[in-house]
């Protein structure tokens, strides 16, 4: 048989043996120390006890206890792959990021892709938002560009968050995925129906990894020289064309096949445009900009995560590339490990107003600490491309502790000291005028304009129909009352919509009564 006609992921044991075939050594164990027998403990005569020791077994067994770490909370199955960022327009106008600088440079690049709501083993085909989160390893430092195959968001207020999740995870009691509870939330929470649209619509499943288009989703900053502000969006289109299952009984048939059927493809897909010269898998990469005064002059909040900014007022501008075209040597330390944080953002890229997004500043970090320790950062896959100096030593995994530098500021003994060009990359002050004070108003901000344009614009009559259809499949699984009121949020975006679906759970179709 000819092993090159497997595909990549089926041979890589045998890949890996052709190219190591001349350096196969001795085992040993994590000290480096060669090992007698690793296929028997150490025994006192032949069906005796294991002695404790036997310091082989004890190693073993102990690294096999703590292989797995905590899964993400959210986000936990994904896959990824290494690349690069080639800047095809210059925007020394806007801001100081060198990503940014000169047409032709190229930045490395990591890129994680993930379902949401599932587990470590969950189907890869599943009804979810797909993670998609850049990493650019920048002469500056990292900066995480942290986004989803959609333009928007369930909920502009981060407190929301930890609730949507737990009624889109599984049942603390049944440990199942509960309709009650998914649609309880979703329809009682009215500022999350432009996302749920989205959602079950035909590109609520993409056929896979590489066929979808990512999105920053959150507002953010650009800053230049003179410290002047320009808000952004970022935008990355598949090069590979969009491709989704718009049939489900199709992606659940591939799901029961085969639930990683998306971390196979982008593993096969790199692996053969490197063997063949094909083409890598790439994006497209946009952006969108607002000035401070059109933000002020628009009819909708621009920092609301649950609105997109129409493209023929903010048309996109294209500024670069995204290549894909190096698999992980090691899935666990160059994949899992890799952690994203909305707060790594290099001089000439800030934040903003979107309250979502001042919210994952802080979480991201603090996951990965509780994850993977508070040195997650030391880790190959996430370190800068320079050395860092900064005044926090030791911890867990503390793989460099800056050797004798000074760990408190200010120091007569050498720094480091402020970076005069990082104050250049951050936007001036803003003031902010008001209150402290809860505001609930804050949830009822126009929740159903934008909606209704993608039922009535941007959606044909096919699309419409599956929509319903694929909205009905979900909401007849939960109480009646839920579904009433579910039934209503969707009247409130078109009274079309909300008529085909009423008669699709209440008329001719059977409802579940639960």
């Amino acid at each position: 048989m000819n092993t090159k006609s497997r595909e990549p992921a089926d041979r890589q044991l045998e890949d890996w043996k052709a190219k190591n075939k001349d350096k196969v050594g001795s085992t040993t164990n994590s000290a480096g120390i060669p090992i007698v027998n690793p296929k028997t403990s150490l025994t006192v005569g032949k069906y005796g006890v294991i002695p404790l020791r036997d310091a082989q077994m004890v190693e073993h067994l102990s690294h096999f206890n703590r292989e797995r770490i905590p899964e993400r909370v959210v986000h936990a199955k994904g896959g990824g792959a290494f690349g690069y960022f080639e800047c095809t327009k210059e925007l020394s106008d806007l801001t100081v990021s060198k990503v940014f600088e000169r047409v032709q440079k190229k930045t490395p690049i990591a890129i994680r892709f993930s379902v949401v709501a599932g587990n470590m083993g969950s189907a890869d085909t599943v009804r979810d938002p797909r993670g998609f989160a850049i990493k650019f390893y920048t002469e500056e430092g990292i900066w995480d560009l942290v986004g989803n195959n959609t333009p928007i968001f369930f909920m502009r207020d981060p407190i929301l968050f930890p609730m949507f999740i737990h009624s889109q995870k599984r049942n603390p009691v049944t440990n199942l995925r509960d309709w009650d509870a998914f649609w309880d939330y979703l329809s009682l929470t009215p500022m999350s129906v432009h996302q749920v649209m989205f959602l079950f619509s035909d590109r609520g499943i993409p056929k896979t990894y590489r066929h979808q288009h990512g999105y920053g989703s959150h507002t953010f900053s650009l800053i230049n020289k003179d410290r002047k502000l320009t808000w952004c969006k970022f935008i990355y289109k598949t090069n590979q064309g969009i491709q989704n299952y718009e049939d489900p009984a199709e992606a659940e048939k591939v799901a029961g096949e085969d639930p990683d059927h998306n971390i196979r493809d982008l593993y096969n897909s790199i692996a053969e445009a490197s063997e063949s010269n094909k083409t890598f898998p790439s994006w497209t990469f946009y952006i969108q900009t607002m000035t401070p005064e059109q933000a002020k002059a628009v009819k909708f909040n621009p920092f609301d995560i649950t609105k997109v900014w129409p493209h023929k007022e903010f048309p996109l501008i294209e500024v670069g590339k995204l290549f894909l075209n190096r698999n992980a040597s090691n899935y666990f330390a160059e994949i899992e490990q890799l952690a994203f944080s909305p707060n790594n953002m290099t001089p000439g890229i800030g934040g903003s107003l979107d309250r979502l997004l001042q919210g994952r500043l802080y979480s991201y970090q603090d996951a990965h600490r509780y994850r993977l320790g508070v040195n997650f950062q030391q880790l190959p896959v996430n370190r800068p491309v320079d050395s860092t100096n900064n005044f926090q030593r030791d911890g867990v995994t503390c793989y460099f502790n800056q050797g004798g530098a000074p760990n408190y500021y200010p120091n007569s003994f050498g720094g480091p000291n402020p970076d005069d060009f990082a104050a250049v990359g951050t936007a001036s002050a803003e003031h902010f005028d008001g209150n402290e004070d809860y505001y609930p108003q804050f949830y009822d901000e126009d929740n159903y304009s934008q909606p209704k344009v993608f039922w009535e614009k941007v959606l044909d009559t096919g699309a419409k129909q599956r929509l319903v259809n694929n909205l009905a499949g979900a909401i007849k699984r939960a109480k009646r009352h839920i579904q009433e009121r579910a039934v209503d949020m969707f009247n409130n975006v078109s009274k079309d919509l909300g008529t085909r679906l009423k008669a699709q759970l209440f008329g001719e179709a059977k409802v579940m009564h639960l």
